[in-house]
């Protein structure tokens, strides 16, 4: 796995998994507006669409999955130099109340007009305002442990995590040093 820079102010990273040819916010947010894509995964996950968001309509749930990526979309990649990405990114955890070494996180649109959005980034924090970006999922279900698309990013991230701190990056400044002994 390597980390590509995604924002200039070196703010936001994103994990390029071996044998991807893009990192893993991209491939997420071009999944996110690929019509094809989409369908195929709302027909699978139909059940889930309909008992937890009540949408019966695959391509509202198409529609609403793409204006929300735009969305989120233009929220993380606000590259102005006060941008402060603690503000959309929040612990895994929802009971989580205090910081802890590569602390598991998540970003999502919150205020959307017609249901809460599903459409999660998932990341890293190397410390505040500084993220991995390890993934994403359309999440149809209250946790992330009822279907295996969002198990496999929960199993993503603690393998960047344990790659992280196998390679002795805790902080910024050691994730600065690994990427300059590449």
């Amino acid at each position: 796995m390597t980390f590509e820079q995604i924002t200039e102010n070196d703010k936001l990273w994103a994990v390029r998994y071996d044998g991807c040819l893009d990192n893993v916010l991209d491939t997420i947010l071009d999944q996110w507006n690929d019509v094809a894509w989409l369908r195929d995964f709302f027909k699978t996950n139909f059940e889930d669409l309909t008992s937890y968001f009540k949408i019966t309509d695959v391509n509202q749930a198409i529609y609403d999955t793409i204006e929300d990526s735009e969305q989120l979309q233009c929220l993380i990649m606000d590259i102005a130099p006060d941008a402060n990405l603690d503000e959309i990114f929040r612990p895994l955890e929802n009971s989580r109340t205090s910081e802890i070494l590569l602390g598991k996180e998540k970003a999502r649109l919150h205020n959307t007009p017609r249901h809460a959005s599903w459409l999660r980034i998932y990341a890293i924090k190397l410390e505040p305002g500084i993220y991995v970006v390890t993934g994403g999922a359309i999440k149809l279900t209250r946790t992330m442990q009822e279907r295996e698309h969002t198990l496999a990013e929960l199993a993503r991230m603690e393998k960047v995590r344990s790659y992280m701190l196998d390679n002795n990056i805790i902080d910024k400044d050691s994730f600065d040093d690994y990427m300059k002994e590449l």
